[in-house]
């Protein structure tokens, strides 16, 4: 899986780390400064191994077609990473 990221550094941070609990980060970009409006926010490229499981049932996306994207809160995936 590749994805390119954009955000601030603690943005940054918390998706690479909710998107390391799915799979191996394979590869990390640097993080390139974002200018103009978006000074303050970064792109990163990350590159995942995930594994799939056969069989696994994928909701369809909101917008009607199934093109192979999967939403993935991060919110939650944060929340289990956090020690109780």
């Amino acid at each position: 899986m590749e994805a390119w990221l954009t955000g601030t550094r603690a943005e940054l941070d918390a998706a690479v780390a909710a998107l390391a609990d799915l799979g191996h980060v394979i590869q990390q970009g640097q993080r390139w400064p974002m200018g103009g409006v978006d000074v303050g926010r970064y792109r990163l490229y990350l590159r995942l191994a995930v594994a799939t499981a056969a069989g696994r049932h994928r909701p369809a996306l909101d917008t009607g077609t199934d093109a192979g994207g999967e939403l993935i809160d991060l919110t939650a995936a944060r929340a289990l990473r956090r020690p109780a």
